[in-house]
C-alpha cells in the first residue's frame, strides 16, 4: 500500500504574548519565531517520522524552500510537490503563556490547486493505496471524488471545519479522524458522548477517531470502541499535536496495530509534541515515541 497526502504547506508565524488578543486592542509580542507548519506538511511528517512511506502532494510559492527541506530529510517523498508563482500559504499564530493557540491562515499556493495537477498526482496511485485529506487547499471534494473513482481507501481530518467540509462526500471516506467541534460540526450533535454513535449510525462503513483534548480519544467502528486517556505532560505548545496524533494513529492502522494500541501510541506521540515548540519541528520519532511509552510502564 502506498499513502498519498494531499494537503497543505505552511509557514508558520509564531508570535509569543500575554494572552490573546481582543477587538480593538494593540498587544505586543514577545517573542516571534518562524517554523514549517500547515496540517497536510505536518500530517506527512508525522507518518513519515512514525514509520509509514508517504508521499506528499501540494503546492509551493516562491519562499518555500525549508518546507521542503524539513519534509524531505524527515523521509516524506516530496517528487510530486510542484511550485507556482506567489507566496507560500503561511499561518500567522499568537501563542499564549499557557500553550494555547490561536491561528489565522492565509491559504496562498495552497489555494491554487488544479483538476490537471490532481489528475497528474493521481495516475502515480491505484486500488487499495490510501489517501489522507484536510481542509486547507482547494478542490478538496474533487480530489476524494476522483481518488474514490481510482479505489483508493480515503482518510479525512475534517480540519478546518467549515462550508467546504459539506461540500465532501463523506460515504467515500473510510477513515474520519476529528476533535470535539468538528464531531458536533458533522454529527449535529453537541453531546460529544453522542457524536461518533451518530457519525457511524450515518456511516456505519466508517473507522472513527474522535479527540477530545483533556478527555484523550476514542475509536469507534462498527464492531469495536475504545478510549485511552492523555499522558499529562507540561504544555509548551498545542500547535500540530492533532496532526501528530493523525500520523501516529494511520501509522497504527497500517501496520494492523488494535485500535486501543493505535490510540496508546498516538497518544504518546502528541504529549511529546505539546511539550515542545513548533509544529512540524515539534513531531517524534517512532523511537522517541517508544522510549516516552517505555519510561510510563
Amino acid at each position: 500500500m502506498k499513502i498519498l497526502n494531499f494537503g497543505s504547506l505552511n509557514c508558520d508565524y509564531v508570535y509569543s504574548v500575554h494572552h490573546m488578543v481582543e477587538a480593538g486592542e494593540t498587544l505586543a509580542s514577545s517573542k516571534m519565531e518562524t517554523f514549517p507548519g500547515g496540517k497536510g506538511l505536518n500530517q506527512s511528517i508525522a507518518l513519515a517520522r512514525a514509520g509509514a512511506p508517504v508521499s506528499h502532494a501540494g503546492l509551493l510559492g516562491e519562499d518555500g524552500d525549508f518546507l521542503l527541506d524539513i519534509a524531505s530529510s524527515s523521509g516524506v517523498d516530496c517528487s510530486l510537490i510542484e511550485r507556482v508563482d506567489g507566496r507560500t500559504g503561511h499561518a500567522i499564530i499568537q501563542l499564549d503563556r499557557t500553550g494555547q493557540n490561536c491561528i489565522l491562515l492565509y491559504g496562498g499556493s495552497n489555494r491554487r490547486i488544479t483538476e490537471e495537477y490532481i489528475e497528474r498526482v493521481l495516475t502515480h496511485f491505484g486500488p487499495g493505496d490510501l489517501l489522507l485529506m484536510q481542509n486547507e487547499i482547494n478542490l478538496p471534494e474533487r480530489i476524494v471524488e476522483l481518488a474514490h473513482e481510482k479505489g483508493l481507501v480515503i482518510a479525512l481530518n475534517p480540519s478546518p471545519c467549515d462550508d467546504a467540509i459539506l461540500s465532501i462526500d463523506l460515504n467515500k471516506v473510510s477513515f474520519l479522524i476529528l476533535n470535539e467541534v468538528e464531531g458536533a460540526m458533522l454529527s449535529g450533535e453537541p453531546d460529544l458522548e453522542k457524536a461518533p454513535d451518530v457519525l457511524l449510525q450515518k456511516y456505519p462503513h466508517m473507522k472513527i477517531v474522535l479527540t477530545l483534548g483533556k478527555e484523550g480519544a476514542v475509536y469507534m467502528d462498527k464492531d469495536t470502541r475504545c478510549h485511552h486517556p492523555i499522558f499529562p505532560v507540561e504544555t509548551v505548545d498545542t500547535t500540530g499535536a492533532g496532526d501528530t496524533f493523525t500520523g501516529y494513529f494511520l501509522t497504527s492502522m497500517l501496520e494492523n496495530m488494535p485500535a486501543e494500541e493505535g490510540l496508546k501510541l498516538a497518544s504518546a506521540a502528541s504529549a511529546i509534541a505539546v511539550s515542545r515548540m513548533g509544529a512540524a519541528s515539534s513531531i517524534p520519532t517512532r523511537k522517541e515515541v517508544e522510549d516516552f511509552l517505555k519510561e510510563r510502564t
